[in-house]
């Protein structure tokens, strides 16, 4: 899983897109690998679109042809991928869907996604639809959101990977087991401090409130279970591993622990639930905020579909 050697990058060619751009070629680079470029537009473009004549370009109804091309020679001629593989790939549709199917087709390691933009992707790189993109995604999505702290930095014409500290927000559902193996993958071949977090939702407090006898029974268990799972996965981490059991919103749990020990990068998993009234694959809430809150970037690990966002004792695969 790691390191990331094929990595997909969309963009809408904006400053923030940018962002992402920077840690697409720095993984790539340490993965001795390659980047997509990759662009969802609102008409057809031409297959041919980086070697289409001039002439053509100059046609009054190809201007934004024109302007376009003007963007994806900008991004090629980027210091940031001096030196690196890069294909280009540009397509018309539903931004979010078509990131997926491409990340699919191009059997990708990482998406690299900014979270604010304009142009052929300003719905996928802003709000809510930046959620779309993880929900969607068969591949791990790594969320930035400008300015936030940054583990990569360019200088002296080189992409450097400063990774200190990597936070693991985990429920123990089977379906977060793969983002639990990717964060220790990436703490260990960092060398950073590695901390994992359970969050014990305060919905069980709630519960206990309501049902004082059965409630605080369930809630004692669950802090008995998580203490239990928690000294476990320290073990298994070869006890390189920081662990922290918090109580409360779940979001606001993992981006306090993240602020206060100045973590580098959140990876979560996001198994995605059905809407209510059909549609796209949607994440839950909790997942949603994180992204939209942490100091740093986000890794969003996908793990399949569940039927409850709830955190509980899981036992059995959850369906897909």
């Amino acid at each position: 899983m790691f390191p990331f050697r094929n990595v997909l990058f969309p963009t809408d060619f904006s400053e923030h897109a940018h962002a992402a751009l920077k840690y697409a070629a720095a993984f790539a680079r340490e993965g001795a690998g390659r980047v997509v470029l990759f662009s969802v537009q609102e008409g057809s473009v031409p297959a041919n679109l980086l070697t289409l004549p001039p002439r053509v370009l100059e046609e009054p109804h190809n201007e934004w042809l024109k302007n376009l091309r003007r963007d994806v020679d900008a991004v090629l001629a980027d210091p940031l991928l001096a030196g690196l593989e890069v294909e280009t790939r540009i397509t018309e549709g539903d931004p979010a869907r078509e990131i997926a199917d491409a990340a699919r087709a191009l059997d990708v390691d990482l998406v690299t996604v900014a979270t604010h933009g304009r142009g052929g992707l300003r719905h996928a790189l802003f709000g809510s639809t930046a959620e779309e993109i993880v929900a969607e995604s068969p591949s791990p999505v790594l969320v930035v959101r400008p300015p936030q702290r940054e583990f990569v930095s360019h200088r002296d014409g080189r992409t450097h990977v400063n990774i200190n500290r990597v936070l693991l927000a985990t429920n123990f559902r089977p379906s977060a087991e793969p983002a639990s193996h990717l964060a220790a993958e990436i703490a260990r071949a960092a060398g950073a401090e590695f901390h994992s977090l359970y969050v014990v939702g305060d919905f069980m407090e709630q519960l206990a409130d309501m049902f004082p006898e059965s409630g605080s029974r369930a809630l004692s268990d669950l802090r008995a279970f998580v203490a239990g799972k928690m000294e476990a996965f320290a073990r298994e981490a070869g006890g390189g591993c920081q662990t922290h059991i918090a109580e409360g919103r779940p979001y606001e749990e993992i981006v306090r622990l993240a602020t206060r020990e100045d973590v580098d990068l959140v990876v979560t998993g996001t198994s995605t639930h059905e809407p209510f009234f059909g549609g796209a694959p949607v994440l839950g809430a909790e997942i949603e905020r994180v992204i939209r809150n942490a100091p740093c970037p986000v890794l969003c690990v996908p793990a399949g579909r569940v039927v409850t966002p709830h955190p509980v004792r899981v036992t059995e695969p959850v369906p897909t």
